[in-house]
């Protein structure tokens, strides 16, 4: 009996973000009937998946025992050197290769600053914060770079760079929302199944879990702790450039202050999915279902018109308990 209790303990345990997703889902679309709507869901889709591209990264970081408070800041400097070689002719396929190596290069920077640099993790990305966000305000005057799409050349690279934030996979009635699925929908799970593979079934994956558990015992079985700390913070900026670059072919524009506290959001999506904040210990599925949580939480908050003051105060709730679940864990 006693076994049985602790095997349900812990199938609630391991399966919680999914659990506390459905009752979430549940009570909301009872709530609300517009939230209910395929239109409605599949909008939350694609604001999920901004989130969660950018949480994705962060859970490698924070699997190896870091935080990247970078994210929003390199999201917006990788958006906005991608927008403005667009207003100046650049062909956009060229345009966003570069803005996503530049995003490798900014997470790169907070990896040396964490490693060799020998920073807390909290303070070497609170540093590329500051200096990413001011370089994007430095480099467009604090001003947006607008109309984007028409800046491309050619149709082709028009339709490229529109694709990437606003197109749909087409596969039946044009009528019916259920038959067009978003793009950043689809990246989205393309990167869901890429992590998976990559944190359960690689040695690379292997590596990340070892650092974050004991970087001293790591190092003594040959692992390279300096250079799988430097790759997860450089994926986390590569997934935040990406992310950055979808976002601002959805809107057509880029400003320098966006992504500002998205940061917030990618811990509290890791959090909720049941990822130790002191490493070595989550499951990329169980992020997923975070990112699903915010988003149905900011989706219902928003259609039940609270103010977005008070959402704010609800995440920083919802991270609390998810923080003070991973400690009595």
């Amino acid at each position: 009996m006693e076994k049985s209790k602790k095997s349900i303990g812990a199938l609630i345990g391991e399966n919680g973000a999914y659990i506390a997703l459905v009752l979430l889902v549940i009570v909301i679309s009872c709530i609300s009937p517009e939230f209910r709507t395929a239109d409605n869901f599949l909008n939350l889709l694609r604001q999920a998946s901004f989130n969660g591209l950018i949480a994705f990264g962060m859970t490698c970081v924070i699997l190896s025992d870091g935080i990247d408070l970078s994210v929003g800041s390199t999201y917006a400097l990788s958006a906005i050197i991608c927008a403005e070689m667009l207003v100046n002719g650049v062909n956009p396929v060229f345009a966003v290769i570069v803005s996503l190596i530049l995003g490798v290069v900014l997470g790169v920077v907070s990896g040396v600053l964490v490693t060799i640099g020998r920073l807390q993790p909290f303070i070497a990305t609170l540093i590329t914060m500051t200096a990413y966000r001011g370089l994007a305000k430095i480099i467009t005057n604090a001003m947006p770079i607008s109309r984007l799409a028409d800046s491309c050349e050619s149709e082709g690279g028009a339709f490229f760079f529109k694709t990437l934030g606003k197109g749909n996979l087409e596969f039946g009635p044009a009528a019916n929302p259920w038959f067009s699925i978003p793009i950043p929908v689809i990246i989205f799970v393309l990167a869901l199944v890429i992590f998976y593979f990559i944190l359960t079934k690689t040695t690379f994956g292997r590596r990340i879990y070892a650092t974050g558990s004991n970087a001293k015992c790591a190092k003594l079985v040959g692992v390279n702790v300096t250079k799988t700390k430097i790759s997860v913070y450089a994926i986390s900026g590569f997934m935040s450039a990406l992310a950055g670059i979808m976002m601002i072919s959805r809107l057509d524009s880029a400003q320098p202050t966006m992504g500002s506290g998205f940061e917030l959001d990618a811990i509290a999506a890791v959090a909720l999915g049941g990822t130790s904040m002191s490493g070595g210990r989550g499951r990329i599925m169980g992020t997923f279902a975070g990112v699903l949580i915010i988003a149905v939480l900011n989706n219902g908050l928003n259609i039940l018109g609270i103010s977005s003051y008070y959402q704010e105060v609800i995440k920083a709730i919802v991270i609390l308990v998810a923080v003070l679940s991973d400690r009595k864990r």
